[in-house]
Parts: structure tokens; sequence; C-alpha cells
């Protein structure tokens, strides 16, 4: 709808004219292509080099076993993460997310470097435990902390272009890392992007500002009388509404952590074992790469189309959407289980994983909007971590028990099924101060 003069609610606008907003944009962008090659699908190359290398020297039977155990570490790892994402949360509470995000994410790439050095599975551990923790904490704290006050009411579309770096990631990460790998060898290979992580880190603090304001410009890059007639204003009172407690005792919190959480479980349980899923239908190591990195982009298409559907639309309808459309993805690749269905379900997931990451910051950002939104999101995400990191054991209990990753399909389109009802039972836009500011003029 639009107000009494015919001019076009800010929320309903799905032009891309973010102005200099396009700077915090590709800095998160950057930071998912990390966070993609870093801790997720990446691993579908880190893993294997690992198993590869010392499954004999550290006495497991074979390779997969040792790959198993690789999985069931990256699981331990995240509850370590869900336990340090409650105190980074406080500490981007403190610090702001410009200097959180370049702060983390050079701890990160520091920490590959330290990691692609592993030659036991502690040093491993310790490796992916680090790296899982402050990217994380860099691209989803720091840049969704970025991302939602610089623009809180275009944050579908901002995140359609942001969660592109997400499908980069998936497309040009993996290619790369194995071309490191194979070429230069675990610790020199994954030196190499470690360094790039640290460099893109510097930059960021130096060109991004916390605040469009720091920037001579509003959020969502309104005018100021635009700014002043649809947006809540950033009184004390409205940024200090929440505390720890209150959140707690807040059952959105719970259904929006549990609804991204299996989201993120489904897509980091898909595509961290994409290149091994891929190879069980029939396919080799090179076409199963060839396939991720098609998969991706095609992600990128996903990433807008989504943010597109998101900004026109609603999250809520945006989700279901998307929910239906994965859990078809999963049920060509179950039952098929053949090359065919492995086509298929490549095409359809590519633009499921582009769409999966715009909700991470869009449907806690719409339920509770920009005020106060960094303890929200220092809550929010350790809880959604735990859901997420139950992936790994869903994959290493398929292997285990099957010898295989396709029963872990099943598994996931149960999950999705589950979330269908638990978007439909939560209002997505209850305690955002924004949105009922227009509310206001539509009613006026």
């Amino acid at each position: 709808m639009s107000d009494k003069n015919n001019v076009k609610l800010q929320s309903e606008n799905t032009k891309s004219n973010f102005g200099k907003g396009w700077l915090i944009i590709f800095y998160c962008m950057f930071m998912f292509w990390f966070l993609i090659g870093f801790s997720i699908d990446g691993q579908n190359i880190v893993i294997d080099a690992f198993a590869g290398a010392h499954w004999q020297e550290l006495g497991f039977a074979d390779q997969t076993a040792l790959h198993a155990e690789l999985l069931n570490l990256a699981f331990y790892a995240g509850l370590i993460g869900v336990v340090a994402y409650f105190i980074l949360g406080r500490l981007c509470v403190m610090m702001g997310g410009r200097l959180f995000s370049a702060v983390f994410l050079a701890l990160a790439g520091a920490s590959y470097i330290y990691y692609g050095h592993a030659t036991t599975t502690t040093s491993y551990f310790i490796g992916l435990t680090l790296v899982t923790i402050f990217i994380n904490g860099a691209a989803y704290l720091g840049g969704g902390n970025l991302v939602t006050q610089w623009f809180p009411k275009k944050k579908g579309l901002a995140n359609g272009y942001t969660t592109m770096g997400h499908n980069l990631g998936s497309a040009l990460y993996v290619p790369l890392i194995a071309a490191l790998i194979g070429t230069y060898g675990m610790a020199k290979g994954m030196t190499v992007t470690g360094i790039l992580g640290i460099v893109i880190a510097i930059v960021g603090y130096i060109l991004v500002r916390n605040y469009p304001q720091e920037r001579g410009m509003y959020p969502d890059n309104v005018t100021k009388e635009v700014y002043e007639r649809e947006y809540a204003d950033m009184s004390e009172g409205t940024k200090s509404r929440w505390t720890v407690a209150s959140l707690l005792k807040t059952k959105e919190m719970w259904i929006v952590s549990i609804i991204i959480g299996i989201n993120q479980l489904v897509t980091t349980g898909v595509m961290s074992q994409m290149v091994p899923r891929n190879m069980e239908l029939g396919f080799t190591q090179a076409k199963a790469i060839g396939l991720m990195t098609f998969c991706a982009l095609i992600g990128v298409c996903g990433s807008y189309g989504f943010g597109w559907i998101d900004q026109k639309f609603g999250v809520k309808f945006a989700i279901r959407a998307f929910l239906c459309w994965y859990i078809v993805a999963l049920l060509v690749n179950y039952t098929f289980n053949n090359m065919i269905g492995g086509y298929i379900c490549v095409a359809m997931v590519g633009i499921a994983i582009g769409a999966a990451a715009n909700f991470m910051t869009s449907l806690p950002a719409s339920v509770f909007g920009r005020h106060n939104f960094d303890l929200v999101y220092s809550i929010y995400f350790p809880i959604m971590e735990i859901v997420l990191m139950l992936n790994y054991k869903v994959n290493s209990l398929a292997l285990q028990l099957t010898g295989g990753l396709r029963g872990a399909y099943l598994v996931f389109i149960v999950l999705l099924a589950i979330n269908i009802v638990l978007i439909s039972i939560i209002d997505v836009r209850k305690y955002n101060l924004d949105y009922a500011k227009e509310e206001e003029i539509i009613n006026e």
C-alpha cells in the first residue's frame, strides 16, 4: 500500500538504490565468501585432503573412518562455538559492527593458516574450532549488525546481494582451494587464502562505518523527510528496550532461532558434503566439484530472486516458498539416487542455498527491528548455531550406519517440513518499531 500522498513506502521499494551502502554490501559479500570457504564448502576439499594424507599414520582403518571422525569433530567445534558466540555477541555490542567484523575476520584468516598446518586430529580440531568461531562472528554478528543498521527496511534486497558471497564462495573458493592444496599442499595452500582474509579485514576497517549517518546519509539511502516520516527514532528508550533475560523469555526469539537453525542445518549439511554425495551417485571427484561450482553459480540468482521476493511480498511468504522448493530438490536426490537425480538436485539446490543465507539476518531483523538489534543477534545467533551444528551429527551417523549420505537427505526433508509449520505461526513484524511506524501511516 501507499500513504495518503501516494508515495511508496520504503519497505515496498524494490530498487537497488543503496548509494554509499554498496560498500557495506560488498564488504559483507567478501566476509560470506570467506565464511563459506573457510568453514563450510571448503570442507569438501580439506577433509578429504587431511584424511587422505593422515589416516594411516593416525591409526584409522581407512580414509572413510577418519572422514567420519572429522565430521564428528566439526560438530564439537560447533558446540564450543555456541558458548563462544554468547561472549562474542556481547563484544560486538561493545565494539560495534565495524571494529568487531574487522578484528574477527583477521583472526579467522590467521586461524585458517594454523588450521592448514594441522597434522593430528587435535591440531585439526583446534584450527577448525577457531576458524568456525571467528569467521561466523565476523560475517554474521558483525556483518549482520551492519546490514540491519544500514538497510532496516530494504534488508531483503540488501541480503539478496550480500549472500551472493555464499554462492561465489561455493563456486570459486572450492576449486581455488582444491588447486592450491593440490599444487602446494594443505599448509601453503591454506596460508594463501588466510592472508587474503587478513588483507580484506584491514581494508574493511578503513572504509566501513557502523551507521549510514556517519557517511552523511540515512538508512536505506532515503531522504531526511522520508526517514523522519517512516522510521522510528533511535532514542535511548528504543535502543535499550530489550535485556538478555527478556529476550530469553520471548517465544519469538526461540521460534526464529529454530527456523533459521533448521534452514542452516540442512544447507550446511548438504553443501559441506555435496562432493562426496555426488560421488556416491557415480560422478568423479572432478565432475562433482564442477557440479558444485555450477550449483553455486545458479545460487547467485537464488540470492537475488528470493531477496526480491522478500522485499516485495514479505519474509514469511519468501521463506515458505523457499522451504517448498528445497523439499522438492532433496526429494529428487533421495528418490532417484542416480546421476540424473544428481543433476536435477544440483540445479534446484543452487537456488535454495542462494536463498537460505538471506533469511539469517532478514527474519530476526523483520521480527525485532534495528533497535537494540546487536543484543537481539547476540542471543539469537548462538541458539540458532546449536540447531545448525547438528548437521554434522546427521551426516556422520548416515555414514556410520549406512556407509553413505543418502539417509541424511530424508532427515533434512522432514526438518524442512517442520519449518513450514513454524514460519506459519509466527508474527514476522511483531516487535519491529519501523514497521509499527508504517502502520500509523497506512491508517492515517
